[in-house]
């Protein structure tokens, strides 16, 4: 797949279990500064909590002289130090790569304002550009976003080069539905993903969709992307058959694996009874909730939501109130509930 995802298990205060299936990893420390410890290495990461983005030092395990022990990792450099530039340094290096390097130190000092003013300088340079891009879209600024990020994409094949050079880690987190976000690194996939993202948030559905069925195209079968486009058309047209039919081939074959999974079959659900497929539509929800583990509250709840709906659209409305007491049970507040259940006026 495009985009990883991992289950997260905290055991203890600053202490969390990283599972995915790549194998386990550990981690310790407050949010936004990692010590991980995993199968291939040990990696210090520090960040700005909210943003995504990460300094990254790895150290790999390696074999001592004798038997199969490991020897003790080199101090990882402080990002403080990797990022600070002498001045002769300063004298050969390019001025864009001089304000890449001074924003990157910004942000992980800590001022993402800074961070940014220095990043917009260099936008010619397609990591700053992807970097940049990214801070605009966590601040709302949206066509600061798209003109950053398109940069990038344009220039997506030199991605990556600066962010290695000086050891940057700048893998970012971004939102695929209101339950379900992804982890992109920079490359075109995690560009058309965030200008999707943009796309969507200025309204504008149908480019949004195309970078989605770019992305399809570079990686076919990916699930993300499938729930990502579900999500879009759905929310454009949720009446609309063949939109329906669009959302029900894509998810054909979607097992219940993972949270990504059980959102795409929430959208077949929501698909079949658009097309009057009632049956069918709860058979899917049903399976969609044997696996509750690890799955977002607000996503299972959407899923008994979406199977009560049904029922009532059936005929069965005893077996639609009581799915809908049991919501209003666990959450007074959620969707149309109350209303539906003749607590307030509609």
């Amino acid at each position: 797949m495009a985009f990883r995802f991992w289950r997260r298990m905290k055991i203890a205060p600053g202490v969390t279990v990283n599972l995915s299936k790549s194998g386990g990893s550990l981690s310790f420390g407050p949010r936004g500064a990692k010590f991980t410890v995993s199968p291939r290495g040990r990696r210090t990461t520090m960040g700005i909590p909210g943003t995504g983005l990460f300094y990254t030092a790895t150290s790999s395990r390696g074999k001592g002289k004798r038997g199969g022990g490991s020897t003790p990792p080199e101090p990882a450099a402080r990002p403080e130090t990797r990022l600070s530039m002498g001045f002769f340094q300063r004298l050969v290096t390019p001025q864009e790569e001089e304000d890449f390097v001074d924003g990157c130190r910004e942000l992980v000092g800590g001022n993402q304002t800074g961070a940014r003013g220095y990043l917009r300088k260099a936008t010619e340079l397609p990591d700053a550009a992807y970097m940049s891009g990214l801070l605009a879209l966590d601040a709302g600024d949206y066509e600061e976003a798209e003109t950053c990020l398109t940069i990038a994409t344009r220039n997506h094949r030199r991605l990556g080069r600066l962010l290695g050079k000086y050891g940057i880690d700048a893998r970012t987190t971004l939102r695929i539905t209101d339950q379900v976000s992804a982890h992109a690194e920079p490359g075109l996939r995690g560009c058309l993903l965030a200008l999707a993202e943009v796309y969507q948030l200025q309204r504008r559905p149908q480019d949004a969709l195309n970078c989605l069925r770019r992305l399809d195209k570079l990686e076919p079968g990916d699930v993300v992307v499938y729930l990502a486009e579900a999500e879009l058309l759905y929310a454009a047209r949720p009446d609309d058959k063949k939109i329906a039919q669009r959302i029900v081939s894509m998810a054909a074959d979607v097992e219940n694996e993972t949270m990504v999974h059980t959102a795409l079959l929430l959208y077949k659900a929501k698909a079949l009874r658009t097309l009057g497929l009632l049956d069918a539509a709860r058979d899917t929800l049903t399976y969609a909730l044997r696996r509750k583990k690890d799955r977002p509250a607000e996503l299972l709840r959407d899923i008994r939501y979406e199977r009560a709906c049904v029922y009532e659209q059936s005929g069965r409305t005893g077996r639609a109130r009581s799915e809908f007491e049991k919501l209003y049970a666990d959450a007074p507040d959620y969707e149309d509930v109350a209303e539906r259940l003749g607590l307030v006026e509609p």
